[in-house]
């Protein structure tokens, strides 16, 4: 079979690429040639005789995304009128495209996201909030044309499926594949916490994330932590135009919380830490909440946080409400507290996350598009394709 993904990047560096990564490489271990439209390619997959690049060059000087985005759109739109014949399977992910696809993989749902509370044009008053309105709207209206064109769609979470059928796509036509994680780079262990100037003999919860905005919520955390006074919290992101250190300070907390900033070294971290907090206020699907829970922490997260799903009482706790300081600061109590606990519950977690490897969930999706090349998937019944 010849299958064309559409994406602008398809690398291991973030998380939509990352996931066309796998799928590519999972259709090629089938045997299937695999055509590239894309503008960043791994140069392992440029390698392989089973894969073509169609190379779509990134347009420098443009002053804004929304433009740069339509150029993307635009050219690769052009190049699939003209060679759609010679493909079996044609994937794009989201509005990436103007042309229609056969597979739709939909990463977040920009609809939902301009409904938020935490959209940027509700944040910031200024023309980056409007800019930050006008984008999101119109990647909605497109985002919209293109899964009605498509003939299945893939959605990452329950909760990016649920946003698609609010904005009136058939339930029957999505399928839920949840994004994998690496069960070698994210695992159980120990590291020195030494390493990064983190105390020994206390409990220790990570936070992961932009901390720019408060759309992953750690001012929540923040508060919570105020009631929990045994517990020290790390704190993972770019602290450039970040007001939390400020906060932290506010609340007295510059000897409990450790701000670490951007790091590379993420896996290594989890293994220093005892448990993993994560209320996003919206999150499609995240991967770091995935890749603690293969690293054996307990996770505790909130119901508007994509991939919560996958979160058990066995193994965590999902809190109804994201803003909810004094049921964060139970969950935080209770696990700071009880180290048998956290113990039981990150064997839990990690029981869950060995379900969803990548080469699990490529399989999934290249299974999918088999079904559907073959055209033997009954389009008119629900399926759940959970990576397993």
């Amino acid at each position: 079979m010849k299958i064309c993904i559409v994406t602008q990047n398809v690398i291991k560096g973030n998380g939509q690429g990352r996931v066309n990564y796998e799928i590519a490489w999972g259709a090629i271990r089938r045997g299937h040639h695999v055509t590239l439209l894309a503008s960043s390619v791994a140069p392992e997959l440029q390698q392989s005789n089973q894969v073509s690049w169609i190379f779509i060059p990134p347009v420098k000087g443009l002053p804004t995304q929304l433009l740069r985005d339509w150029v993307f759109a635009q050219r690769s739109s052009k190049w699939l009128r003209e060679h759609r014949p010679e493909l079996d399977l044609v994937i794009v992910n989201g509005s990436i495209t103007w042309a229609a696809g056969d597979v739709d993989l939909v990463h977040f749902v920009h609809s939902a996201w301009l409904r938020s509370p935490v959209h940027v044009s509700r944040i910031r008053r200024d023309f980056y909030g409007a800019y930050q309105r006008l984008y999101t709207a119109l990647q909605a209206r497109w985002e919209k044309k293109v899964c009605h064109q498509a003939k299945a769609i893939v959605a990452v979470s329950e909760k990016v499926r649920n946003e698609l059928v609010d904005i009136g796509i058939p339930k029957e036509r999505i399928r839920v594949i949840v994004n994998g994680v690496d069960l070698q780079e994210f695992s159980p262990g120990d590291a020195d916490r030494q390493k990064w100037g983190l105390p020994e003999g206390v409990p220790l919860a990570l936070f992961a994330g932009d901390i720019k905005t408060p759309r992953k919520n750690l001012d929540t955390v923040l508060h919570a932590l105020v009631q929990v006074p045994e517990l020290h919290l790390v704190v993972v992101g770019s602290t450039e135009g970040s007001p939390y250190p400020q906060l932290a300070a506010k609340l007295d907390l510059e000897k409990r919380v450790h701000f670490l900033g951007f790091r590379h070294d993420v896996s290594e971290i989890m293994n220093a830490v005892d448990l993993f907090v994560f209320p996003s206020r919206y999150e499609a699907c995240t991967l770091v909440l995935l890749e603690a829970m293969a690293s054996s922490l307990p996770v505790i997260t909130a119901i508007t946080t994509g991939g919560a799903e996958l979160v058990t009482p066995a193994c965590g706790v999902v809190l109804p409400d994201s803003d909810d300081t004094e049921a964060l600061a139970q969950a935080l109590s209770r696990l700071a507290s009880d180290r048998a606990l956290r113990r039981q519950m990150g064997q839990a977690a990690r029981s869950i996350a060995e379900q969803h490897s990548w080469a699990s969930m490529a399989q999934s999706y290249v299974e999918l598009f088999e079904h559907l090349s073959q055209q033997t998937l009954p389009l008119q019944s629900p399926l759940r394709c959970y990576a397993s």
